[in-house]
């Protein structure tokens, strides 16, 4: 049976299923309320009293023919109150004309119902229960197992989509702001277009492409594209679709997928979040035995690259954790090559936010570039969503298009969150903030090595009562030194200005505090900035590393990181000091600023402190110092 025809007539296997589990009830039901068998003597007495209404006659035809009187009779209760019961009296052969006058004389109606049954009650019970059993055997065991085993669980859950459908298809021309990614795959799609090309000169194409790269950066869509340019079958599953509670499911499920990818080839496998299959194995389970994946992991080896042939499949995987992944995997003959599908540079993002900006009415002061300049990090997911967000804006302020603003304002949002201008907060709680984030910006301004001011506010955003919002001007890949000990001073402006203003420490600059010792353990335990360890590095412990293994280094060395990343943060508050103090006037101008206008922008700041900086590119948003 194919699967239209068991699609179509599984609702009336389940409309079966009721009637016979409604039957079942009946019949029960039936039993509780059988009627009390009167004989011929006792019918006579209740005849006499005149408690007997309306009977009827059934006279049964079959091998055990029987005619009984059905019916009810009231009975008289003690409490002096009567109820109807019911009863029947079979009447034996000569007692039905007897029976029958005394009835008329009386003037008691009686029906007479003729009834056949061709089978006996045995075989109508045979017959029920049977029926009941396959119904039950068809749809559970058979409808929900399949080829699969009992209920299905061995299935496989690949969803298969058709590259010919063209409405639906991805190409290479919905991809963009990965192009080196989709030159590294072209030759996938070339082999499966033209596979005897590559045949001729001996060439093999790679059996599986690893596709690398942090959240949302287009793997999926990269593979969607790979089969829509080849026009070839496409099957899509995650990793986690292999596991259920009971072992042995992951393997069965993955026999399966190769054995209808086979049938289908040449043709795209495509497992996202392969790491939850793929890890490193360990050998021993929880009690001596393997983990559950392994065994997933071993078929999925097999079928890759084993004895039997595996033509015309090609397995392509997404992760971005590669590191986890088991060295048998990567080799060539499974995971030939590996495509890294990294954040998109300023011009993939322009190309990105071109792409899915095509559908999006702009006003004429939107500048796509600038966007662009001003999302350094952003993934091709958080563009569209940036876009998306923006448009929703529009619509809610009843814009033409999607101007500059909103589109400025959806950054902000996705970045640090809404504005909360309706949390009230006092006055004083206003001033401790202004003083804290303009703490922030001054030192931002005042140093050289930092990215430029982008915006300050003390409206509450997130959970953040306020923040310094600051920008590169191009896409950064790496960070110096002199950048990192200027960040460690400005994020001790907010405590500084606010134990200046106040004389008290306050749990605004929590947040702070983390993100200095964060920066400044980094410097020391891995980029080999200190000037005590130099060019070493230190990995820290995890709270996952077994109490067994030997610890990375000694306690002494230990002390001694405490030591250098508590120099590091002292001296930077030592300095902001000495900035802040010198520069006192700047700091209570913009603190009264910030008081009235709550939000304030970079080039604003600047010009009302007369600390102009050189800037080479236009608004954009990397980091935040807040106060919480």
């Amino acid at each position: 049976m194919d699967k239209k025809s068991t699609s179509s007539a599984r609702p009336w296997l389940l409309i079966g299923l009721a009637v016979l589990v409604a039957m079942s009830f009946f019949k029960v039901g039936d039993k509780a309320s059988k009627p009390r068998e009167l004989s011929v003597v006792e019918f006579r007495a209740a005849l006499a009293k005149g408690v007997v209404k309306e009977p009827v006659m059934r006279v049964i035809n079959h091998d055990e023919g029987a005619t009984y009187l059905e019916g009810e009779l009231e009975e008289s209760l003690p409490d002096g109150y009567s109820a109807k019961a019911r009863y029947r009296v079979y009447l034996v052969p000569g007692e039905n004309e007897r029976i029958m006058n005394e009835l008329l004389d009386r003037r008691v109606n009686v029906k007479v119902r003729n009834e056949t049954s061709a089978l006996s009650p045995l075989i109508m019970n045979i017959l029920f229960f049977g029926g009941t059993i396959f119904l039950f055997y068809w749809l559970f065991a058979r409808r929900l197992g399949g080829e699969g085993g009992p209920f299905g669980m061995g299935k496989s859950r690949a969803k298969m989509l058709t590259g010919k459908e063209e409405k639906k298809r991805a190409t290479f021309a919905d991809v963009a702001g990965i192009d080196e990614a989709k030159e590294e795959v072209q030759e996938i799609v070339e082999f499966l277009k033209k596979p005897d090309d590559f045949r001729k000169l001996g060439g093999r194409i790679p059996k599986g492409v690893l596709l690398v790269g942090p959240p949302g950066t287009g793997k999926t869509l990269l593979a969607r594209a790979i089969a829509g340019e080849a026009g070839v079958p496409f099957f899509a599953i995650s990793g986690s679709d292999f596991e259920e509670m009971f072992v042995g499911v992951g393997a069965s499920r993955m026999r399966d997928m190769f054995a209808e990818a086979k049938k289908r080839a040449p043709c795209i496998v495509f497992i996202d979040e392969i790491d939850s299959i793929g890890m490193k194995r360990t050998g021993a389970g929880a009690i001596g035995g393997s983990h559950a994946y392994e065994q997933t992991l071993n078929t999925m080896l097999v079928e890759m690259d084993g004895f039997d042939a595996n033509e015309g499949v090609i397995v392509i995987a997404a992760t971005n954790r590669p590191d986890t992944l088991d060295a048998a995997l990567l080799r060539p003959g499974r995971f030939d090559r590996q495509v890294m599908v990294d954040l998109p540079t300023l011009k993939g993002r322009e190309d990105i936010l071109k792409l899915h900006g095509a559908k999006i009415k702009f006003a004429p002061d939107a500048d796509i570039s600038r966007v662009a300049r001003g999302t350094p990090g952003f993934s091709g997911a958080d563009l569209a969503n940036l876009l998306n967000e923006a448009a929703l804006m529009a619509v809610r302020k009843r814009l033409d298009g999607v101007d500059m603003a909103t589109l400025d304002e959806a950054r902000d949002k996705i970045l640090w969150g809404r504005e909360r201008k309706s949390a009230g907060y006092s006055q004083h709680d206003r001033e401790i903030t202004a003083w804290h984030e303009s703490g922030h910006a001054l030192l931002q301004l005042l140093l050289e090595h930092t990215d430029p001011l982008h915006k300050v506010t003390i409206i509450p955003r997130g959970r953040a009562l306020g923040a310094t919002m600051s920008l590169p001007e191009k896409d950064v890949l790496n960070r110096t030194k002199s950048h990192f000990l200027d960040e460690l001073v400005v994020t001790c402006g907010g405590r500084i200005a606010e134990k200046l203003f106040t004389g008290e420490l306050s749990t605004g600059a929590a947040q702070d505090i983390a993100q200095a010792t964060d920066i400044a353990r980094k410097m020391v335990c891995t980029y080999g900035m200190s000037d005590k360890f130099g060019f070493q590095a230190f990995k820290e412990p995890s709270s996952f590393t077994s109490a067994e293994l030997p610890p990375a280094f000694s306690e002494e060395t230990s002390r001694a990181i405490d030591a250098e990343v508590s120099k590091l943060v002292s001296d930077a508050y030592s300095k902001g000091e000495k900035l802040i103090n010198k520069n006192r006037d700047r700091l209570e101008t913009l603190a009264k600023a910030l008081l009235e206008k709550e939000t304030m922008d970079g080039r604003d700041v600047e010009a009302l402190l007369g600390l102009q900086r050189e800037h080479t590119a236009s608004d954009g948003a990397d980091n935040a110092k807040t106060g919480v």
